[in-house]
């Protein structure tokens, strides 16, 4: 069993100093087998918030967490141009990380994180060619029980964004022929600042057979009519729960676990009893008061 926490869009720069507090005492009462950041650590990709981000991730190191981030369009610099075109996450890598793609191998999963920030575009993504490549041979040394997680910061998907639906990642086709190919088992994403978590089979008619987990935003003040929360995973062969963390007021409170197994090719989820619930329309999320 793998017990991971799913945190993005941290926002360093336009962030709230107690979310920060709040979600580091979180991972430590967690003790989680590791934390996953899918990108967009600061605002503007400016060194005082790079040093912002890297103090917290020295203290969860220094907590005993491993950490596996991925850069996000944010941390492309958006005004320096000279910066953003020449050495765009040279920054990123100085306080972050220097791979751009890590990879991490726990018994009993294996979480490959993708850079899918561009200089060229201010917020889209893209896997190209040579990193789709790059996913088949990592993923092909990993054994065929264990499940496979792939972290990007942009969703593969068209999900919404609160003020209407978010482009599909380019080359969406190469990539859902490689995750179906190689047997992805979650994709995890942020950049949207919305949770969700779904079949994969909900977006495309063909189902590439993977989870598709997204995480809100942890600590930002920009929020997109949700709450800030981040998601707890548990990973048990087969078997996924997923548990949204949120924001409320003053602490960060545990949502309902949503449950899922596989079935015939499909991610199914689960009610109370353990048996396949029957989907029914999302409910209007609430309006954030922060």
């Amino acid at each position: 069993m793998a017990h991971l926490i799913h945190l993005s869009d941290l926002h360093f720069g336009a962030h709230d100093d107690r979310l920060v507090a709040a979600v580091e005492e979180r991972v430590n009462d967690e003790k989680p087998d590791l934390v996953i950041i899918s990108g967009d650590f600061t605002q503007r990709a400016r060194t005082a918030q790079f040093q912002d981000a890297c103090r917290l991730l020295s203290r969860l190191r220094e907590s005993g967490h491993d950490v596996l981030g991925v850069p996000g369009n944010h941390d492309v610099p958006l005004y320096d141009v000279l910066r953003r075109f020449l050495s765009p996450l040279t920054r990123y890598r100085r306080y972050i990380d220097d791979s751009l793609c890590p990879f991490h191998q726990l018994p009993t999963a294996a979480v490959l994180g993708i850079n899918t920030a561009r200089s060229l575009t201010f917020k889209n993504g893209k896997i190209n060619d040579e990193q789709i490549e790059f996913i088949r041979q990592t993923f092909s040394r990993v054994d065929a029980a264990v499940p496979r997680i792939l972290v990007t910061h942009h969703p593969i998907f068209a999900l919404p964004t609160g003020d209407g639906v978010g482009e599909p990642i380019k080359n969406q086709a190469d990539i859902l022929q490689m995750i179906g190919e190689i047997g992805v088992d979650i994709l995890l994403a942020g950049h949207n600042h919305r949770a969700s978590h779904q079949d994969s089979a909900d977006f495309v008619t063909k189902s590439t057979g993977a989870l598709v987990i997204q995480a809100g935003t942890a600590t930002s003040t920009r929020v997109r009519g949700e709450h800030q929360s981040f998601n707890r995973i548990i990973v048990n062969g087969e078997n996924v729960e997923v548990t949204l963390i949120g924001w409320h007021e003053t602490e960060f409170r545990n949502g309902d676990p949503a449950r899922f197994t596989r079935k015939d090719g499909r991610w199914v989820k689960l009610g109370d009893e353990g048996i396949e619930k029957v989907p029914t329309a999302p409910k209007e999320p609430a309006t954030s008061a922060n």
